[in-house]
């Protein structure tokens, strides 16, 4: 060979469109477009009926952000989520109520209840496997809404009315386009805090026990406390989901709280991607908004949304854009840097004699 041999690059293989499209939905960008699309709902579309659609998917996208701590980052299975949002939304309703206080006032004492209730719940049953755990937390969801349909101070069947709105200092947020535009940053925030506890050491915890929690506790972590936490954290983003749909609606009653919205929003973090908050946002804004936009179908608007639904997990078991724990491996021949393609010239070094 002679001492002067151009070397030749290997052609790069084009990835599937689907690959580019999964990296274009991790881009940073797409979070601020997100952000952007949701400021200008109301320019588009300012009719009462539509801000309170509106506001209703946002609420919705914290109840998802919240839900994916504990079943996306942790891997605990929770069938009666709604609960929290229960404990929010009653006390808020109650001690607004009782001591004639606006709304945001009442957030310590939810935050108080919250973290009493995952205490509750998660202290004596998070050493149980996560079939018996589902089965618990779906126990729970219920007597959460039996105990609020029996007792007086929590309105009976009847529930609380006159809730106030959201009031800031002296400023009146309770209109639809100002309640709407308080609830797109509260849930921005709160979005932003699920996605930061998911990147830091705690997350990779929670990631860790996810994956095998033997391993994690032979690497030293206390993984009881770490599922503990998790629970905590899910309750609060719940609880405080509920403050923002006692606000939005003015009334709450126990018939708000069924396992059909627990299911609802277990629905929008698999459907979404388990771990990834922009496919849970994306999965809370679809199983939201897809039953409004199918509302003049009558009854059939249900037949429709299950198909779609079983559509998309048949075709994308691990949801729209799932995390990269839960997406398969690529075969070999998919990777954009499989080496150069069958006949392709071998690239080869200068200087080197035979």
């Amino acid at each position: 060979m002679s001492d002067n041999v151009d070397a030749t690059r290997a052609p790069r293989r084009i990835g599937k469109p689907a690959s580019r499209i999964s990296r274009l939905f991790e881009s940073r960008q797409l979070g601020w477009a997100a952000f952007v699309i949701a400021v200008l709902f109301p320019f588009v579309l300012a009719s009462n009926y539509a801000m309170s659609i509106g506001t209703t998917a946002v609420i919705f996208i914290l109840l998802a952000s919240g839900l994916n701590i504990v079943v996306g980052y942790c891997g605990l299975l929770d069938l009666g989520y709604i609960a929290f949002m229960a404990v929010g939304a009653y006390t808020s309703g109650i001690v607004s109520k009782a001591w004639d206080l606006p709304i945001l006032f009442t957030i310590p004492a939810v935050l108080v209840m919250c973290i009493m209730a995952g205490l509750i719940i998660g202290g004596p049953t998070l050493r149980l496997r996560s079939d018996y755990l589902a089965i618990v937390t779906l126990g729970f969801g219920e007597i959460i809404r039996l105990t609020a349909n029996n007792l007086a101070i929590t309105g009976g069947p009847s529930g609380i009315y006159g809730i106030p709105g959201v009031s800031l200092f002296s400023l009146d947020l309770s209109g639809p386009v100002p309640f709407y535009y308080f609830c797109v940053v509260v849930v921005a925030l709160m979005v932003l805090g699920s996605a930061r506890l998911g990147r830091s050491r705690l997350g990779r915890a929670w990631r860790f026990v996810r994956e095998d929690e033997d391993a994690a506790e032979a690497m030293g972590i206390h993984t009881y406390k770490v599922k503990l936490a998790a629970y905590i954290f899910g309750a609060i983003w719940g609880g405080l989901g509920g403050v923002l749909f006692a606000a939005h609606l003015s009334a709450i009653s126990p018939q708000s709280f069924v396992f059909l919205q627990s299911a609802l929003v277990l629905m929008a973090v698999v459907l979404g991607g388990m771990g990834n908050t922009r496919g849970v946002v994306v999965g809370a804004v679809v199983i939201s908004l897809l039953p409004e936009f199918l509302r003049d179908m009558g009854n059939l608007r249900y037949v429709i949304f299950g198909v779609v639904l079983v559509a998309v997990m048949v075709l994308r078991p691990q949801g729209f854009w799932p995390s990269r724990a839960y997406e398969p491996e690529k075969p070999v021949g998919d990777a954009d840097d499989a080496g150069p393609a069958p006949g392709a010239p071998v690239t080869t070094a200068k200087g080197m004699t035979p």
